[in-house]
Order: C-alpha cells, then sequence, then structure tokens
C-alpha cells in the first residue's frame, strides 16, 4: 500500500485526474490492459462515426462516455475488444464549413474556385478536425484506439463503400431514375428525408380556381406554394367524399365553384361570398375525369402536356381539409410525383437545381421560385383565378447543414431499391436486441416500413465517388448497361490508362477522368457522389478494413453491439441496416444501445440563440471529469432524454467525495498496524454480524450490477453501486467498525473489520472502474498496485460463501428500526451520544420481531440503549381524551368549547373515575361515550416514532419506543463522550496523527457535571488517545457549551520523547 499520508483529505477531482493521466501515459495503462485481455474472446464493437465537422459538445461527450464506460466494462469482464474509434470525414457537413471558411455561397463559387483545390480545402478542414476531436474525447477519459481510428477518407475505407455498392448491384437493387426529391437550393444537391429538419414559416395560403374545360365553373384548391402551380398536372378528389356544386355570389354576379361538402362554408367565407346555393351534390367519383384548363397558361406556354394531363383523378392522400381537393404536380412532391407514375402522366419540374426557374416556366424563367410567389399570385388574379389569398404558419423543412429551406424537385438520381426488400429489412430487424426493446418495435420499425427507395447519389465534391460507369453515348442507361467498380484492384484492371492500385486517390478529380472500355464500348463515371449515410453505412466492415483485409471479417462480423442516441433510428441505424440487407441480405449488428439527448434543465435543446449551452469544458473545469462522467451515467441510458442541471453534477461529485471518504478512512490505521490491504482475506480475521452484512450486501450489489450490465443499463448499474457506497457502507458500516479501527491492540476483531472493508473497497473500486476511471485508478493504485492498471483486474462477481439474504433482511428491519428510534430521540430531545435505559421495539409482524432479536446487540449499539425490548404491543401507553367537537357542541351550546377545553388531554381512568362527569366553573356536565373519543400516547419521558418497510413484496410497520429518562449514571456518560467529541475535533484542528498521543485538561463550569466527568476519565483518555490529564496542557485551548454547562478544552502534543517512550 501506498503511503497513506500521500492521500488528500479531500477528493480535488483536478488533482486526481492529472496524476492518473499522467500515471497512465508513463505506465501505457491502455497497451497494458488492451494487452491483459488479448487472447479473452473476441467483443466486435463499432463506433458510431461522429462528422468532423465541429467539436465535443454534451450531447457527444455522453455518448462517448457511454460508449467507454461500456468498452472498460467489458474488457474486465473477459473480452478482447475492438474499441476502433471512427470518423465521418465527407459529405456536406464538411463542405459547408469549409465553404463558410472561404466565404462561398454557391456552387459556382467552388467551381470557380477550382473542385480540386475545394477538395484539397475539404481534406485539410476534416484532418485538422479529427486531431482536434480526439482530444476532446481523450479529455473524458474515453480508451479507444486513437492512434488508428477508421476514417472514411481513407483508401481501403472508401474500397469498402464500393464493394458494397457493387454487391447490391449485383443483387438487382440499383437503379436510375426520375423521383421527387428534397432538394437544397443552395448545395445544389438532393438530401434524404433524414437530413431534412423542420422549422415553423409563414407561407402564402392562396385559394386557385382551375376553370373546367366543358362544363361551367371552377374547381377551388388551396396551396402554400404559387410557385409549383406553373407544374400543375392534375387536381385529385377523393372518390368516397360528397362534393357540392355552389352557386355563389359576389358583387351582384354569380359563379359555380366545386367543393368539398365539409369545407363549403369555410371556402366561400375565405372568398367573402355575399350568397350561395348548392346547386348539386356529387360523389368525387363523379368528378372523376373532369378536364380544365391550365390557370397560368398564358405565362406557361410550354407547361406539361400530352393525354391525361389536366383531368381530375383520385387520390389517397385527400382530405376534408381547405377545399378537399388538392392541387397535383409529380415534379413538386413525393406523393405527387408516386401518382403521377402510376397514372402515367409525364414529370414537369420547371426548375434548376439552385431553385430558379429554367426557360420551360416561361415568363417565370429565371427568378428563385420563392420569390416569384408574388408574380404567379398577381397574374392568378389578373385572370381572375385567384378566390382568395393570405398567409398562414406551418413546418417546413430545411437543410441539415445550411438551413436553406429546401424545394421538392423530380431528378434523375441513383436509388437503392429498398422497398424491393422491404420483408427481409423487417425480418433482419427481428435478429438484433435493442435496449431499449421499444425503440426498436416500435420507432425503428415504424421508420423502416416507410422507408422509401434510398437516393444515394448527391451533386457534390466531397465524398465517396459513385463507382458507377456508363455508356458515354448513353446519358440515361438502365441499371443493367452500367458497370459497377468494387475495388482498387478491379479499378485497376478494368482502366483504359495506368492505374496504381495502391496510391490511386479515389476522391473527385482523380477518378473523374478514367474510362474504361469494354466489349467495343467506351464507359465514363458518372459526376456524382455518395450520400454520406452511405459512407457509414459501411462502418461494420470498414472498421475492419475488409475487403482489403479478411481475415478480422471472418471472425468478428456482424458487430456485437452499436451505440447512438435517438435520432439514429432515421440514421445510423437505418442506414446500416438498409446496406447490409441490401449487400449481404443480414443485419450488420446484433445489439443497440439507444441513448436520449442531452438538453438544458427545461428540457429544450441547447442551442446558441437561446444561450443555453454547457460544454463539457466548463462542465469539467467546474467538477472534474469522473463527476461529469458519473452524472452523465446515472441518467436513464435507455432512450431518455437528460436536462441537465448543475446542482446535479454537484451532487454526484459530493457522492464521490463520500466514497473518497470511505476509501481513506482505514489507511492511517492500517499502516499502523502494518496491514496490507492488497492481501486482505476476510476468511482470515474475525467476523462481526456487520462484516458478514456488508459482504453479503456487496454480493447483492454484484448482481444487480451484473444484471443490469447485462440490459446495458448502466444507470441501474452505476447507481446501485453508489447507493451502495453511501448507504450501506458510509452511513452504516463505517460507523459501526471505527471503535474497532481505533482500538491500539490488535485482535482478530479488528483484522476481520480491516480485511471486510480492504475487500468492500477493492470490489466496489473495480465496480465503479468503467464509470470513473481516474478516481478507480487513484484508489486501486494506493491500496494495491500489482497490476498497471485497475483495468487488467476483471469485473466482480458474485461469491456464494458470502451471501447471506437473510441476514440483509434483518438488517434491513434493524435499520428501519434503527431511524424510527432516531426520530423518537429527536422528539424527546436526546442526542445519540447520551444513553437511553432501553428502546422498545413493537410490532405484530413476526419477521419483524424475529429480526430484532437476532440482532438485539446491535440494535443497543447502534440506538445507544441499555435495553432493547421487543413487543407485539406497547403496555405502558396512556389513553388521554379527544372531544368530540360534532357531538358535544349541538349537546351544550354555547358551553361547549368550555366543556372541549376541560375533557382535551384527561386521561381515561380520570374520566371514567368521575363517571364520565366533566365539572367547569362549578357546573357538572354528563358526557356520553359518542362525545368522547381516545388516542394512545407513551407515558412521560418516552417518545416514539413508527416505521415501515417493505418484505418480501410485503409491507411491514411498527412502532418504536425511546425511554429518555435521565439517572446519574446515564448523565455521566452523556457528558463524558461530549467532551470526547470535542476533543476528537481540537485534535482534527491540529492535524494530529491517528495514533499521536496528547495531554489534556478538562475544566468543568459545573461541580456536578465535573463529577461526571471525573469519573470517566479512563473512557475519555482511550477514547481521545490522552496519555495524561495535565493542568498545563495549553497547545490548544477552547471553552465549549456542553449542554449548557461551560467546558474549558486544552490539549497538546506530547514531547518527542515521551511519545518514544
Amino acid at each position: 500500500m501506498d503511503d497513506a499520508d500521500d492521500v488528500s483529505d479531500q477528493y480535488t477531482p483536478e488533482d486526481v485526474e492529472s496524476s492518473v493521466n499522467a500515471y497512465w501515459d508513463a505506465h501505457d495503462a491502455y497497451e497494458a490492459a488492451k494487452e491483459a485481455h488479448a487472447d479473452d474472446p473476441p467483443f466486435f464493437f463499432v463506433d458510431g462515426p461522429p462528422y468532423t465537422s465541429g467539436q465535443m459538445h454534451l450531447g457527444t461527450a455522453w455518448n462517448k462516455t457511454l460508449k467507454d464506460a461500456i468498452l472498460r466494462y467489458t474488457r474486465m469482464s473477459g473480452y478482447d475488444v475492438t474499441d476502433r474509434p471512427g470518423y465521418d470525414m465527407h459529405g456536406l457537413p464538411i463542405e459547408v464549413k469549409v465553404e463558410e471558411e472561404l466565404g462561398f455561397d454557391s456552387k459556382k463559387d467552388i467551381e470557380e474556385y477550382g473542385m480540386e483545390a475545394f477538395i484539397e480545402e475539404c481534406k485539410s478542414f476534416a484532418e485538422r478536425n479529427r486531431e482536434k476531436m480526439d482530444e476532446d474525447f481523450q479529455s473524458i477519459g474515453a480508451w479507444m484506439d486513437w492512434d488508428d481510428p477508421y476514417r472514411t477518407v481513407s483508401p481501403e475505407y472508401m474500397e469498402a463503400t464500393w464493394w458494397a455498392f457493387k454487391r447490391v448491384h449485383e443483387n438487382g437493387l440499383v437503379e436510375r431514375g426520375k423521383r421527387a426529391i428534397n432538394q437544397c437550393p443552395r448545395c445544389e444537391t438532393a438530401i434524404a428525408d433524414n437530413e431534412v429538419e423542420y422549422h415553423e414559416i409563414e407561407s402564402p395560403s392562396i385559394y386557385v380556381k382551375f376553370p373546367l374545360t366543358d362544363r361551367d365553373g371552377s374547381l377551388v384548391v388551396w396551396t402554400t406554394t404559387p410557385w409549383t402551380i406553373p407544374a400543375n398536372e392534375f387536381v385529385a378528389v377523393d372518390a368516397d367524399m360528397t362534393y357540392h356544386a355552389v352557386e355563389a355570389e359576389a358583387d351582384g354576379e354569380t359563379e359555380t365553384l366545386y367543393v368539398a361538402e365539409p369545407c363549403v362554408e369555410d371556402v366561400l367565407r375565405e372568398g367573402r361570398y355575399e350568397g350561395y346555393e348548392v346547386v348539386a351534390e356529387l360523389p368525387g367519383e363523379e368528378l372523376l375525369g373532369w378536364r380544365y384548363d391550365h390557370p397560368l397558361a398564358e405565362e406557361v406556354p410550354d407547361r406539361a402536356d400530352g393525354e391525361g394531363v389536366g383531368q381530375v383523378y383520385a387520390a389517397d392522400y385527400v382530405e376534408a381539409d381547405r377545399t378537399g381537393l388538392v392541387h397535383s404536380a409529380p415534379g413538386h412532391g413525393e406523393v405527387d410525383f408516386e401518382r403521377g407514375q402510376e397514372l402515367g402522366l409525364p414529370v414537369f419540374s420547371p426548375v434548376a437545381g439552385d431553385g430558379t426557374f429554367t426557360d420551360e416556366a416561361g415568363d417565370y424563367a429565371g427568378q428563385f421560385v420563392r420569390d416569384a410567389n408574388d408574380d404567379i399570385v398577381a397574374d392568378l388574379d389578373a385572370h381572375g383565378y385567384l378566390l382568395a389569398s393570405g398567409t398562414t404558419s406551418h413546418r417546413y423543412g430545411q437543410c441539415w447543414r445550411c438551413d436553406t429551406d429546401i424545394v421538392y424537385l423530380a431528378t434523375d438520381q441513383w436509388f437503392i431499391t429498398v422497398t424491393d426488400v422491404k420483408d427481409e429489412l423487417l425480418d433482419n430487424i427481428e435478429d438484433s436486441e435493442w435496449h431499449p426493446e421499444w425503440a426498436r418495435d416500435n420507432r425503428f420499425k415504424n421508420f423502416v416500413e416507410d422507408a422509401p427507395d434510398w437516393n444515394v447519389s448527391r451533386q457534390r465534391y466531397w465524398g465517396i465517388p459513385l463507382p458507377v460507369w456508363v455508356p458515354e453515348d448513353d446519358p440515361d442507361p438502365s441499371a443493367e448497361d452500367i458497370l459497377v467498380v468494387g475495388t482498387r484492384e478491379e479499378l485497376a484492371e478494368r482502366a483504359d490508362g495506368d492505374v496504381d492500385p495502391e496510391t490511386v486517390d479515389l476522391h473527385r478529380p482523380s477518378v473523374d477522368p478514367i474510362t474504361i472500355t469494354e466489349d467495343g464500348v467506351t464507359y465514363e463515371r458518372v459526376p456524382d457522389v455518395f450520400d454520406v449515410w452511405i459512407d457509414s453505412s459501411v462502418a461494420t466492415w470498414g472498421t475492419l478494413d475488409y475487403p482489403s483485409e479478411t481475415e478480422a471479417f471472418d471472425e468478428l462480423w456482424p458487430a456485437d453491439l452499436i451505440v447512438e442516441a435517438h435520432d439514429q433510428t432515421r440514421g445510423w441505424f437505418w442506414s446500416q441496416l438498409g446496406m447490409g440487407t441490401a449487400a449481404l441480405g443480414e443485419i450488420p449488428y446484433d445489439e443497440v444501445v439507444m441513448h436520449g439527448f442531452a438538453n438544458d434543465s427545461e428540457g429544450r435543446k441547447m442551442s446558441k440563440s437561446l444561450g443555453n449551452i454547457v460544454t463539457p469544458e466548463e462542465a469539467i473545469d467546474r467538477f472534474g471529469r469522473d463527476p461529469l462522467r458519473a452524472y452523465l451515467m446515472s441518467h436513464d441510458q435507455h432512450g431518455v432524454d437528460l436536462s441537465f442541471e448543475w446542482q446535479g453534477l454537484e451532487e454526484t461529485q459530493s457522492t464521490l467525495n463520500i466514497f473518497w471518504n470511505v476509501f481513506r478512512f482505514p489507511l492511517q490505521y492500517m499502516a499502523l498496524d502494518g496491514y496490507d490491504p492488497a492481501d486482505a482475506d476476510p476468511s482470515e480475521g474475525e467476523l462481526t454480524v456487520v462484516d458478514e452484512w456488508v459482504l453479503s450486501r456487496l454480493q447483492s450489489v454484484k448482481a444487480e450490477a451484473s444484471e443490469a450490465w447485462d440490459d446495458y443499463a448502466v444507470h441501474d448499474a452505476l447507481n446501485a453501486v453508489l447507493d451502495f457506497v453511501t448507504e450501506d457502507v458510509s452511513r452504516f458500516y463505517v460507523k459501526a467498525i471505527r471503535e474497532r479501527m481505533w482500538e491500539e491492540a490488535d485482535s482478530a476483531s479488528k483484522r476481520g473489520a480491516y480485511a471486510t472493508l480492504a475487500t468492500v473497497l477493492d470490489e466496489t473500486i473495480r465496480l465503479l472502474a468503467p464509470v470513473t476511471p481516474y478516481l478507480a485508478e487513484e484508489m486501486y493504485q494506493t491500496l494495491d498496485g500489482e497490476a498497471t492498471t485497475v483495468h487488467q483486474r476483471s469485473y466482480p462477481t458474485v461469491e456464494d460463501e458470502y451471501h447471506d439474504p437473510d441476514l440483509e433482511v434483518d438488517v434491513a428491519v434493524l435499520r428501519a428500526v434503527e431511524e424510527a428510534a432516531a426520530n423518537a430521540r429527536q422528539q424527546g430531545g436526546r442526542k445519540l451520544r447520551w444513553p437511553v435505559p432501553r428502546v422498545i421495539v413493537e410490532s405484530t409482524d413476526d419477521d419483524v420481531a424475529a429480526s430484532i432479536r437476532s440482532l438485539t446487540d446491535l440494535l443497543a449499539d447502534r440506538v445507544n440503549a441499555r435495553s432493547i425490548d421487543v413487543v407485539d404491543s406497547f403496555d405502558d401507553l396512556i389513553e388521554v381524551a379527544e372531544p368530540e367537537m360534532g357531538v358535544i357542541g349541538p349537546a351544550f351550546g354555547g358551553d361547549a368549547q368550555e366543556v372541549m377545553e376541560a375533557v382535551e388531554g384527561v386521561r381515561r381512568e380520570a374520566l371514567a373515575a368521575d363517571e364520565f362527569v366533566v365539572t367547569v366553573d362549578g357546573r357538572a356536565y354528563e358526557l356520553t361515550d359518542e362525545m368522547v373519543s381516545f388516542r394512545a400516547e407513551p407515558p412521560e419521558n418516552v417518545s416514539s416514532a413508527g416505521f415501515d418497510l417493505t418484505l418480501d413484496d410485503d409491507r411491514a410497520s411498527g412502532t418504536v419506543y425511546v425511554d429518555t429518562s435521565l439517572t446519574d449514571d446515564i448523565e455521566s456518560e452523556g457528558y463524558a463522550r461530549d467532551v470526547v467529541r470535542r476533543i476528537q475535533e481540537m485534535r482534527k484542528r491540529l492535524d494530529l496523527d491517528v495514533e499521536e498521543r496528547i495531554r489534556t485538561r478538562v475544566d468543568v463550569d459545573d461541580d456536578r457535571v465535573a463529577g461526571f466527568v471525573d469519573d470517566h476519565r479512563d473512557l475519555i483518555a482511550e477514547e481521545t488517545r490522552t496519555a495524561a490529564f495535565d493542568a498545563d496542557a495549553d497547545g490548544l485551548v477552547e471553552e465549549w457549551d456542553v449542554e449548557g454547562v461551560a467546558v474549558t478544552i486544552g490539549i497538546e502534543r506530547l514531547e518527542a520523547e515521551q511519545r518514544a517512550a
């Protein structure tokens, strides 16, 4: 054991963590821990790669801490853990940051700057940020293989992506086609549904009349996107809904409008019509096939045309809302597109990737679509087709990286047709175990069930290029006519020019000019790059450098575990499932832990705009790494968001400080006696009942923690251990053994206490090591230090020989009784240091009585009572009267108050002796049984308090009575123990070692109390290490108030020669 004097009196996280970091670095502790478990069974963990576009925030600190705790626990549980960290270094997250640094506003700026130069900037930014994020994650104690992270920009990882996509193509699941997609007009690229974030915006709200071609009247539609009307191709209705033909009058003119029956009143109110008449009622089915004229035919002469355009069709997305008829533009909406495809309609989308109208949009060409809204509304009004106009607030999607509002476009993209393997996807989900289970069975399944085909192409620069080559003279090839390259070696073999597979850069623009000629056809690569979610979708084999390296993949794949927050049900959890199923037919992970988000104390998302951001650095500076880790891990890890509170973090640090105090408590005693806690063996000492109990509690806590870890409920495991430390060890066990530690002479009992506490500390340290590694390491190196690091040690398991559940029940009852006795003492004004003559435990529960009788001596010591009685009924209770006002009032009228005062608190026997007659001012009042009830009270000098607890799922209860009457003997011991406490406080102020002896003087300003103190000089000397009572002891002199009596105490160190003697 290290020198106990080097252990600080207070837990200072900064000092501990600085010391341990230096120790870890000097002794290669991480490598030692890995080496210790290198021959253990493998555990394949895959790190979800964060984007290297920002810095660690509280949420990512939580995420990395949870992963680190799990990996440390798993390694200590006997596994060779794969702990390679990962980084997502491609995609819009990086591009947008680089554009901000360069002051770019659009893709045009990038083209002018030069694609190659821009990509080099992206590489440099991503790598710089990765290095900083390495430091961030290591700053919270995350132990991973930081020297060898997987990077999505590496040739091996990019090859893993190409290989997977080639497998998907071989499985017939790659398709190129026109679909309605989310387009970011600023980034000028498609983005996936899960890359769209929603916010509240204000949009136009217009009601438009579409004039019917072959009959009088107009169809009324409503829209918040006037800019999509130029692309209108059909109006949708509900075939089963009832529609009304309404003759509406305004300004002396009448027109016929067709509106869904439930919407008539609202529509006419919006149009400010003066009156109306329903002239016909039609089922929606009757409207099918009706033709109408495009309301902007003059402005958009090249609008969609052809068979079927400009008609009414049924659609299942129509609701009885606004008008009950829906303007539909297949080029600008997902459901519109799908219905248009079913109807065989063309796709008209006169909008470029930057959100401006093309020449096909006629008069609106060149305008940004939303900027054209006012012109479109004005033109509709000029034609007489604008029924009403206003604004409305609603949620609308924006780009996840640049916060630009999206537009819906129908463009040619590359897709993985996951809808073709939807059943396999859902079946594969069943092969995974989730923590919590509801996340898989509800949130994740629901998302997968509704998932559309996966748009994997992006019209950007910094990403993994699609490994797709198409015939140079065929701009729109089928999937069967394309070439997909799966590896660098394959590219070198098939390329027209020389390509070195060892050095080729697979990024743009290096791969762009490479052509492949086969069977007389020359193929050129498509310019798109992959959706960044494709990058991370291959992480389970990309981590293993597959297909470049095959051995690890064959041994380890699929992953044993992945861990991320609940947003990844739409992100990484999904992309891995999609790619694993499409490429390999399997789900690539066995288990998932899904945690929540870190919010502010009010449950709001942390953001700069709200000014509510708490950074990990700030939390660490104020309270330390281990307290932050423990605080984060004490919260429910199963999908529940955290509302961060500084008070909670402070309380966690206080809890760890309690553990520190328990740890340092025995060190000086052990050092004095030459006891080495590293050699602790409870079987070699004499164990008392409290030793046996705490060892049994330790086994129960280990079992509880192990069960929690099996479910990755880290919070339950941690909280069980911390509760054990604070409630069982600190509050109960340490207090119970303090006197045994203080004994000067060696004894079997003392060795038993040493061995027990050393065992508890050793195993508790290892139980907490995954979550609080710095504190655990500091304590382990102090107590033992045989291993290079505590993380080479095994995680504790249950030892049945020490497990005694019945004893734990008995002590649980005792502690409930002890607490009740403390409450009763407080009521009686008697401190615990002062003994009481007796404590009576009353309970009708046989199990409670049996538990207390088995631990009578221990209870007497805990409650400082001369005797303990256990009864099923306390016969000394006194019954006193309580007047019943509801009966006395009507009986005695104006005299009732005086009668009640006379009755209140009178003993039953006194009332009975007077035949229940009370006298007030000479007048007798006879009481009936109904006028008085009785309550039981303890006799004088006896106070009481109740207790209750759960035993075997049943409630048990009782009452504790404490006799607080005083005798000279009790007073004498009480005053003596008060003096002992004051001397002990003074020893601390002199910073005396445990074994250091003193001279003491005690002057009491009361002869009677002075006699009491003199009677217990031997007790005082023994408890305070007083070698002699000396009237000249004045090294430290203080005057104390002890129960109203002035007591002057002086103490001083013995001279060196006296100490030596």
